[in-house]
This record gives structure tokens, C-alpha cells and sequence, in this order.
């Protein structure tokens, strides 16, 4: 009855605010969860046909960009207030998502993709800050309990949709993601800004004076800015998740046996490529999201009474044993299994961080260092994405492979196989060598041995859960 008379007593505005993160969630990982394969698929499948390393330097860039800026979107929002901000920010996501699918050149592309993150930067400030102040004294860990419940349903729903709107044609992804950002200006009408009579309006100079004071603050506290710097190396590992997993199941990972499993199931979470029955890659990152939207609040109550760090440190171990079962599988079921383990670790870790942030802020700056926990998500998006495209591009790319195979064997010289489509190149292949599709992959998988690339991420997940380990053990001294 009382968690039910809590929930209740959140006022219209939280569950505007929730419903609008929702929408932006969906259309974020809606776009995020396909763009390493829209990017880097060949131009006769509908793809960017870039290079994994253009990938790389984009993703990794403009994601750096998105979480870098929020703080000057707070200092925006609390200069004009949150609905005037809210507004510029659903304009320039809607913008961003729908240029996106219009253009089919590196730089443009690269721009819209930087426009969504501006967007993104505006949104996201504004919606923690309204759902911390709309919950009652008593209520916050509920409220943000909602709140990262929403987070997951949002990046549940948005992949499943990129994946049956692509299926149709590339541009209705991103034709959907503007679609679903205009649904976010009609809730606009109902949002009412929180305690916004209270506030009093600083000159914008004078807001970006006092982030720089604040960052100096933030940088006289070694053990907090030590703390951040090792956990870039979380999120390095943790971003593959979006930026190299999509790409190496496109290329490497046999989904068929799932969907020939999945029986009546298959129009929903399958689809049909080239005749051949599969699973998307966008379906399959999806399972990790799944697993937390069924498993967080148990896996919240089960830790609830050990220490943050120490969490993290077991949670970091956990995706580390997931990610390296990537190095020795590329059957879709196991392949999914290790996707479980993986979202096991994030719920051990990933939450807590926040927590241990708080835990260890003076009391009368809390807030401010709340305001810097993304620093090294903004870290680790740069440099996760420029690893994860330089190493995919030559540790694990099919194409760079098959070109390498066939020079190698005399069967084309390089210059003119780099001029060849992707997929055209492949077919010619099959030709050439009497190989079906899975049995070329099959031998370029074991000549090769693009797993590998799993063994550098999980290395440096490994190398950040052991030096958490010493942090907690002789910085913080178990304390």
C-alpha cells in the first residue's frame, strides 16, 4: 500500500517528464542500435558503404560531444527555463534524426549526427533535473527508480522499431526517430516546469563563470577525479556494446539458429535477408536491455547491502566474462547467452556509480559532482569509438579480409578490389572460390580470426576492475 501511495503521489509533471524520456530513449537507440551497421554496410544493401575507421572517429566524436555539453545545457536551461530549452531541443533532435536519412556523404552525415547530440545535450539535464524536483523527500530512489526503468523500456522499443522500419528501406529509421521526437513537442503541453517562480535568471557569462569554478572544485578532489579516470575504462569496454556488437554479429554471428527456432515468433523479432532467415543485430543487443527491465529491481535489493565499489568491481568482472565469450562463439545462442551475462554485469555496476558518486560528494555539492559523473562516459565514447574502429577496421572487418585472401591467391590485385562494393565483391567471391555465403564466412572466420578483437575490450574492462579493486583497497581502504 505505501509503495503504491508513493507512486501515486508523483505529480503529472514526473510522468510527463518520463513519458518524454521514453520517446527520446526510443529514438536514440532506435537510430544508435543500427548506425555502426548503416555506416559501414555496403552501398548495394542500402548502406553508407564508410570504412570501419570513419565509423569510428563519427561515432566516437559526436557521442564525446553528447555527453560533454549537458553542462552547458543546464547552464542554458537555467538561464531561459526548461521548457523554452525543451523546445529547442525537440526542434534539433527532429532535425537532426530526419537529415540524417537525407544525406549519404561523410561530412554531412557527420553534421547531423553532431546536430542529435546537441539536441541530446539540451534534453538531458532538463529531464533529470525536473524528475529529481517532482519527487517528494522520501520518494527519489522510487522516482529514479521510474526513471531508469523508462530509460530501458525506451531502448527496448527504439531498436525493435529501427529494425522493422529497415526493413522496409534505411530512411524510415531515422524518419521514425524524428516522427517519435514530435510526439515529445505535443507532451510539451502538458509539461510545467518545476519551481520555475523560484528561480532567479543569471546572466549566461555569469553561469559559464561558475562552471568553471565548480570544475576547478571538482578537480581539487583527487580520490573523486581518480575515480572517474578509471572508469573511462568502463565505458570503453561497455560501448562496444553499440559500437563494435552490431557490426561483428552483421558480419560474423550465425542468428539463423534462433530464428529457426522461434516458430510463430519469427515476423516479430526476426527477419528475412536475401531469403535467408536471421536475426538483426539491433534485436540482439536488445536482449541485455531486456534482461535489465526484468532484473534490475532484484538485482538492486540483492547488492543493496554491499558497497558501491565493490559492486561496480563484481558488476565490471561479470560484462568482462561476457565480452570475452565473444572471443569463442558465433552461434546466435550462445552469442545470446553471453549478451545475459553481460547485462548482469551492467545492472551490478552501471547504477551504482551514480550512487558511489553521491556517497562520497561533500554535502553541499552533491549536485555539482552529480553534474560531472559524465565525464568519463564522455571519455569513454571517444575513446571506445576511435578503438573500436580502428581495431574492427584491421582486426576483424569480412571485407578487408576477403580483399587480403584474394591477393593473396593471386585472384585480383587491391587497387581495384577496393573499388568494388562490398557485397558485388562477396558474390564475385563465392563465384571464384565454389564457397556458399556461410562457407566463405566460415573460412575467413577461422583464416583470420576476427574474435580476437575481443581479447583488447576485455582486457581493458579486466585492467578496470583491477585497478577499482586496489582504488577500493588502498585509496578508499575498504571503507
Amino acid at each position: 500500500m505505501s509503495l503504491f501511495h508513493d507512486i501515486r503521489s508523483f505529480p503529472r509533471t514526473f510522468w510527463v517528464a518520463n513519458t518524454m524520456e521514453l520517446f527520446e530513449r526510443w529514438a536514440y537507440y532506435g537510430m544508435f542500435a543500427v548506425l555502426s551497421v548503416y555506416l559501414t554496410d555496403p552501398v548495394s544493401k542500402g548502406g553508407l558503404g564508410f570504412s570501419q575507421e570513419q565509423r569510428g572517429i563519427m561515432q566516437g566524436i559526436v557521442t564525446g560531444v553528447l555527453y560533454l555539453l549537458p553542462i552547458l545545457g543546464g547552464a542554458l536551461a537555467d538561464r531561459f527555463g526548461f521548457r523554452k530549452v525543451l523546445l529547442a531541443a525537440f526542434v534539433t533532435l527532429a532535425s537532426g534524426y530526419f537529415a540524417m536519412g537525407q544525406f549519404h556523404a561523410y561530412a554531412p552525415v557527420f553534421i547531423a549526427f553532431l546536430v542529435v547530440a546537441m539536441g541530446g545535450a539540451l534534453f538531458k539535464p532538463i529531464i533529470v533535473g525536473t524528475v529529481s524536483k517532482t519527487a517528494a523527500k522520501g520518494t527519489e530512489t522510487l522516482g529514479f527508480g521510474i526513471f531508469y526503468m523508462i530509460v530501458n523500456v525506451g531502448g527496448f522499443i527504439g531498436p525493435w522499431a529501427a529494425s522493422k522500419m529497415r526493413d522496409i528501406d534505411w530512411q524510415y529509421v531515422f524518419i521514425m526517430c524524428a516522427a517519435v521526437i514530435v510526439v515529445n513537442l505535443i507532451l510539451l503541453a502538458f509539461y510545467r516546469e518545476p519551481g520555475r517562480e523560484k528561480q532567479v535568471k543569471e546572466p549566461f557569462l555569469k553561469s559559464m563563470e561558475k562552471i568553471l569554478t565548480n570544475t576547478v572544485i571538482v578537480l581539487r578532489d583527487g580520490k573523486f577525479v581518480l575515480f572517474l579516470l578509471i572508469m573511462v575504462g568502463f565505458w570503453v569496454t561497455y560501448m562496444q556494446l553499440f559500437f563494435t556488437v552490431p557490426v561483428y554479429i552483421t558480419q560474423w554471428v550465425d542468428t539463423t539458429v534462433i530464428y529457426e527456432k522461434l516458430g510463430f515468433l519469427r515476423p516479430v523479432f526476426g527477419s528475412v535477408d536475401e531469403g535467408t532467415g536471421l536475426i538483426r543485430p539491433e534485436m540482439m543487443i536488445n536482449i541485455p536491455a531486456f534482461t535489465i527491465i526484468l532484473f534490475q529491481v532484484m538485482m538492486s535489493n540483492a547488492l543493496k547491502h554491499v558497497k558501491p565499489v565493490r559492486s561496480i568491481v563484481g558488476g565490471t568482472f561479470v560484462v568482462v566474462l561476457g565480452m570475452g565469450q565473444f572471443f569463442f562463439h558465433v552461434n546466435g545462442w550462445y552469442f545470446a547467452l553471453s549478451l545475459i551475462i553481460f547485462a548482469f554485469g551492467e545492472m551490478a555496476s552501471s547504477p551504482r556509480i551514480q550512487e558511489y558518486i553521491s556517497s562520497i560528494a561533500p554535502r553541499d555539492k552533491v549536485g555539482l559532482y552529480m553534474g560531472y559523473s559524465f565525464l568519463p562516459v564522455a571519455g569513454g565514447n571517444v575513446l571506445g569509438g576511435l578503438l573500436s574502429g580502428g581495431l574492427y577496421g584491421s582486426m576483424s572487418d569480412k571485407f578487408s579480409f576477403l580483399r587480403q585472401y584474394l591477393v593473396d591467391r593471386g585472384l585480383g590485385n587491391m587497387p581495384s578490389l577496393l573499388k568494388t562494393d562490398d557485397a558485388v565483391l562477396f558474390l564475385e567471391a563465392q563465384t571464384k572460390l565454389g564457397l556458399s555465403s556461410s562457407e566463405l564466412t566460415h573460412m575467413l572466420y577461422t583464416t583470420y580470426h576476427p574474435g580476437n578483437i575481443w581479447l583488447v575490450f576485455s582486457a581493458i574492462g579486466l585492467g578496470t576492475a583491477i585497478l577499482l579493486f586496489i582504488y577500493d583497497k588502498y585509496i578508499l581502504k575498504g571503507n
